[in-house]
Formats: structure tokens, C-alpha cells, sequence
């Protein structure tokens, strides 16, 4: 279970494998949302009803008709010392416990539930992660298939703890891959994001034709508010722009607004026209000089949709927008400077880019794509 690569594969994988194990019929994940005081399903799995959707957008049931996840983990569990361990429901007739059950856990909405479904038994398992009750397990056999007993409810025990282990290792590989590709001061991408994703970009450009853009910004002023606020309204400076570099990006369809390091950020693109991007980089640059700090930003642009060349590599690409927003420090420029639409190869900015001086100025960041 814990070889899937998300957490929502990883659920499904135990679903499956759970209902498989069980010889049930259907299989389903929930968590526990203890901030909606609700059991809201992941996946289901296995032979669904009318209505079942294997991936729901918003399956859910409120606590308080599943009282037992709460009762028997909280009162029994945290507050006993016991383990935490499966029960069963049978849609038998006169709502007594059932052979398995845990004393207490019978629900009449448990077998209510099984029989608006069309099914005879289940067994359900809590999945406990760090110590907390974290949601469910669930698996369901047909009428007339054979009762769930108390050794499918102990089997179902281990199962849930096996899956637990799975789900809380996919959760940490999430959140150690989450930090690799995030910056840590405004939640944006961060450079290694940057490097991934524009090869990845450029790959499809040379396979499909998509127009893949990158703007790359400069924030004026840093350095100033820095030496004569602090540090701590610096990084207010920072937060606030990257703000605005993700309000722009949302105007662009799967945009990525990632900060470089430092003062530098940057909007990649897959799939907008270069005329689009053109658009949202000045929305970006006058919405920059309108923050109470800093000084506007210097923006640069570069589109395999602009002539601008072939772009074979994501490092030529990154070069042609590195010397744009170049160009637009130097001048000041309160618009973007876009590569290629002051004269096509012949462009300044082009040439700076393909044959940058001996003293390169051009491209002043390490880019970890291949080289061309």
C-alpha cells in the first residue's frame, strides 16, 4: 500500500486490497473531519449502488449518526488503554448485537445504511495515525453471502493498522515533497519546482507545439526597505508580492508563480497564448507599483509564441526572459520587455541572450535544466 505515490492512491490501494482480503463486496475509506464533525468518503471501491461515485466529490455523514468512530476510539480506546479494533453489523432482524461486534458498537443507522444499499453485513475498522482516530475502513458483503464474524473483525484490525502505516507514510513523503518544491516565506514554488517543471514544459513544446512562456520579475527596492525598515518589512515586501504574482498567475490557466531566491520571482505558463501572457505581466507590473512598499517590479517575458527562435532547451528559455527583465531593469521600464517583438532574432534582447558579453550579465541564476 504505502508504494502508491499519493495519499489518494494509497486509500484505494487499501480499499481494494482490504475488500479483497475480507471476500467482501465493496470497500470504502473515510476521514474523520473533525472540524465538520463528519465522515467524509475518500474512495469507493467494489460493486456500487445507485449513487456511489467511486471517487465522491462530497460523500459524507455526519458523526453523530456514527457515533461509535468517536465513542469507542475517544471513551474505550484513548480513555482504557485497549486497542483500537474492528466490529461487524448484520442486517438481522430485531436489532441485537451480532456475533463480532464490539459491546456497544451496534448502530441502527450502521444497518439501516446497510439495507437503503442493498447489503447484508459489514465490518468497519478505525484507522488510527499518530495516535488519533483518522477515519475508516469499511467492507460490505451481500445478502445471503456468508456473516462477517469475530475473526473478520480481528483480521480487519490488522488490516486497518497496515493500511494506517501506508497512509501516514505517503503523508510524510507528501509533506517532505512539498516542502523540496515550496518556498518557506511565501508558500509559492521555489526554484527546484521551477527547474522540473520548465523541462518538463519545453519537452511538450517539442513534441506538441504548446506555447510555453516564462516572466521572470525583479522586485525594486528590496534592498532599500530592508536597510531602512528592517528585514521583517522586507519580508512583509516579499509576502505581499507573491500575493500578487499568484492573483495574476490564477488569470492564466495552470500557471505556476514560483520565487526564484531573493528578489526574483517568476510566472510559468503552458498553453496561453504569448499575447495572454503579455497581458497579465503588465496587470502584474501595475498591480507591483501600486504596493505601499518597494519601488514596482522589472519584468521580462519570453514565449516559444513570440519570434524568439527555436527553443530546443528550457535553459534558452530561460535565458531569452532572464535578459528581458535584464533590459527592463536597466530602462526602468514600467511595462514588460518582451523578447523577440523588438525585431525578431534581431532583437536586443535576443542577441543579449544568444551571445551574452564576456562579463555575462544576461543570465545572472544557475539554471539546473540540461544544457544546450
Amino acid at each position: 500500500m504505502a508504494a502508491a505515490r499519493t495519499p489518494l492512491e494509497t486509500v484505494t490501494a487499501a480499499a481494494e486490497r482490504v475488500m479483497a482480503a475480507l471476500e467482501g463486496s465493496f470497500a470504502a475509506v473515510s476521514v474523520w473531519e473533525r472540524e465538520r464533525g463528519r465522515l467524509r468518503v475518500l474512495v469507493n471501491a467494489g460493486e456500487l449502488t445507485a449513487g456511489e461515485e467511486r471517487f465522491p466529490e462530497d460523500e459524507s455523514y455526519p458523526v453523530h449518526d456514527f457515533p461509535e468512530i468517536v465513542e469507542f476510539l475517544h471513551e474505550e480506546w484513548v480513555g482504557g488503554g485497549a486497542e483500537p479494533r474492528a466490529w461487524v453489523e448484520n442486517m438481522g432482524g430485531d436489532g441485537a448485537e451480532q456475533e463480532g461486534a464490539h459491546p456497544g458498537a451496534y448502530r441502527h443507522e450502521r444497518v439501516a445504511a446497510l439495507r437503503r444499499r442493498g447489503r447484508g453485513c459489514c465490518v468497519v475498522a478505525p484507522v488510527v495515525l499518530h495516535g488519533r482516530a483518522w477515519g475508516e475502513l469499511y467492507v460490505a458483503r451481500p445478502p445471503g453471502a456468508a456473516p462477517f464474524g469475530r475473526a473478520d473483525a480481528d483480521f480487519a484490525t490488522v488490516l486497518a493498522s497496515v493500511a494506517a502505516a501506508g497512509i501516514a507514510q505517503t503523508e510524510r513523503l507528501e509533506e517532505a515533497r512539498r516542502l523540496a518544491f515550496t518556498d518557506p516565506l511565501t508558500g509559492l514554488a521555489n526554484r527546484r519546482a521551477v527547474d522540473a517543471r520548465l523541462d518538463e514544459a519545453v519537452e511538450r513544446h517539442l513534441a506538441d507545439g504548446v506555447v510555453v512562456s516564462l516572466v521572470v520579475c525583479d522586485l525594486n527596492g528590496l534592498k532599500r526597505v530592508n536597510d531602512t525598515q528592517g528585514h521583517a518589512v522586507g519580508d512583509r515586501l516579499l509576502e505581499r508580492f507573491g500575493s500578487v504574482l499568484s492573483l495574476c498567475g490564477a488569470m492564466l490557466p495552470g500557471a505556476l508563480a514560483a520565487r526564484l531566491g531573493g528578489d526574483e520571482f517568476c510566472l510559468l505558463t503552458v498553453g496561453p497564448t504569448a499575447d495572454e501572457v503579455v497581458r497579465v505581466a503588465g496587470e502584474l507590473c501595475r498591480r507591483a507599483d501600486a504596493l505601499e512598499l518597494g519601488e514596482g517590479v522589472a519584468c521580462g517575458v519570453a514565449s516559444t509564441g513570440d519570434p524568439i527562435g527555436a527553443v530546443g532547451t528550457a535553459r534558452r528559455l530561460f535565458r531569452l526572459a532572464d535578459a528581458a527583465q535584464y533590459r527592463a531593469k536597466a530602462a526602468r521600464a514600467a511595462e514588460p520587455v518582451v523578447a523577440g517583438r523588438a525585431g525578431g532574432p534581431a532583437d536586443p534582447v535576443v542577441r543579449l541572450a544568444d551571445h551574452p558579453p564576456a562579463a555575462p550579465v544576461a543570465e545572472r541564476r544557475r539554471f539546473r535544466g540540461r544544457r544546450p
